[in-house]
């Protein structure tokens, strides 16, 4: 496997701990880069669908690369999410190279960068009762997608991908109560950063932002459940990768989704 020098690579909504983790593939995305920085934007581990009878070794094996590539010097940013905002409790802290903070900035060549899960602005995780149940829910049409889509696959009939079709709905709703990403920008923009990097919505982005007082690029960094994807910034420009689900084992491959200079 071709390892690939990356200046940063961010993760975020990996969700270990739940069916619906896709861990092996992020071992595989995490062993064909060698990054000189990696943030992880929250929702690491999944404490809130948490069980304690389902925590496989590709999930553990995530959580022993990470610290695999702190123990080499690597710097690695933790930011948690709002599935393992317990963590938030003991406030920053370091572990070595692992270094655990609520947000961070950045001075990236001449760009201030703000980078943070985006949770904070989303008033429909305030209630964690619901929001678990809808996990729940969640979840178990995950497992059921994965079983009609073993089936389809013997017959050669196109996977359906009916869990990430009601995470985007769900998404969508919670959007027309209360526009969290548009707040998150706005504040953003009145304490002049460049660019504003979130989690959180599932949703990969990479597009520029603009209201009555400015302009900034936003990227998301998507999620290890849907679409699998990772942001990676390399010689001034930002490259939102996915990874190519038709392939697998050490065949596989990440595709730029698009682009953008940031010189």
């Amino acid at each position: 496997m071709t390892i690939r020098k990356v200046e940063i690579a961010i993760i975020s909504d990996v969700h270990l701990g739940t069916f619906g983790s896709r861990a092996s593939e992020l071992i595989l995305y995490l062993e064909s880069i060698h990054p000189k920085t990696l943030i992880i934007n929250g929702d690491l581990i999944d404490i809130w669908q948490f069980r304690k009878r389902y925590f496989p070794k590709s999930h553990l094996a995530v959580l022993q690369k990470i610290f695999s590539l702190a123990a080499t010097g690597i710097p690695i940013y933790f930011l948690p999410g709002n599935h393992d905002d317990l963590i938030r409790k003991f406030g920053d802290f370091s572990l070595g190279n692992i270094h655990i903070q609520n947000e961070l900035t950045l001075k990236i060549g001449d760009k201030k960068v703000w980078f943070h899960h985006g949770d904070k602005y989303d008033k429909t995780v305030k209630n964690q009762k619901f929001a678990a149940f809808g996990g729940r829910v969640y979840e178990h049409c995950i497992l059921l997608e994965k079983g009609i889509n073993r089936l389809f696959k013997l017959f050669k009939i196109k996977p359906i991908q009916v869990a990430k079709n009601i995470k985007s709905f769900s998404k969508q709703m919670s959007k027309k109560s209360i526009d969290f990403e548009k707040m998150a920008l706005d504040e953003a923009i009145e304490n002049k950063y460049d660019i504003m990097i979130c989690g959180h919505v599932h949703k990969p982005q990479n597009r520029v932002f603009t209201n009555e007082k400015g302009s900034i690029l936003y990227l998301n960094s998507g999620d290890w459940v849907e679409n699998l994807s990772a942001l990676e910034y390399n010689n001034g420009v930002w490259d939102l990768m996915t990874f190519d689900e038709t392939l697998v084992g050490e065949d596989f491959k990440l595709v730029k989704k698009n682009s953008l200079d940031n010189s």
